[in-house]
């Protein structure tokens, strides 16, 4: 959907900290063309806010719950194919390559990093609106890293490296995600962005491959 400046921009915000969500609404409110219709704070909640008041844009955060950083993946995904005409803008901490390149497969337009100043916000909100894709430098450098990645030739975030490390010694996902002190859930999105790198269909054929490749 295209949106010309005359019309008012609907967003809904789906952060799980309602010190965000407010702060957030302050500052889009000060724009004459731009309205929260909606706020969310939980996968259920965001999923219900879109479909009762179908926004122009989702601003959306990745990490939405205690138990996983990525949760917002999926919210995502869903969100996009179930309602294609509305934008969906990623705006959280986590700046990996892996996650910006999964985002924009999940059909996000845009991924900005929220230490973003105000102007540079409103424009990415807007560029979305009219049906561009929006960008960050970070973000941007990090699509760029992976277009010129070659298949043959994976290159692994040094999150994905220590993962590789531990999967190579046997560890389970929940002992992983022990070592490095990150959840479960965050240990299975790395892992499936391993196997997907390397190209392997099980996690003893990355360890297989990887030690082919001189990656561990």
């Amino acid at each position: 959907m295209v949106i010309t400046d005359a019309r008012t921009l609907r967003i809904v915000l789906v952060d799980d900290h309602a010190i965000v969500r407010q702060g957030l609404k302050s500052i889009l409110e000060r724009e004459h063309d731009i309205t929260v219709t909606g706020e969310a704070a939980t996968a259920a909640e965001a999923r219900a806010v879109v479909e009762r008041t179908r926004p122009d844009i989702v601003l959306l955060d990745l990490k939405l719950s205690t138990g996983s950083d990525t949760e917002g993946l999926d919210v995502c995904a869903e969100l996009t194919a179930r309602y294609p005409d509305v934008g969906v803008l990623v705006l959280t901490t986590f700046l990996d390559d892996a996650l910006v390149v999964e985002a924009i497969h999940r059909g996000a337009r845009g991924y900005v990093i929220k230490d973003v100043d105000t102007t540079g916000l409103v424009s990415s909100i807007r560029a979305v609106a009219r049906g561009e894709s929006a960008f960050d430098s970070r973000s941007m450098s990090a699509m760029v890293r992976s277009i010129r990645t070659a298949p043959e030739e994976p290159v692994l975030t040094a999150r994905e490296q220590n993962v590789l490390e531990l999967l190579a010694r046997g560890l389970s996902n929940r002992d992983i995600g022990a070592r490095l002190y990150i959840s479960e859930t965050t240990v299975k999105f790395h892992v499936r962005n391993i196997m997907r790198k390397i190209g392997a269909s099980s996690r003893a054929e990355a360890v297989y491959e990887a030690s082919k490749m001189g990656l561990i």
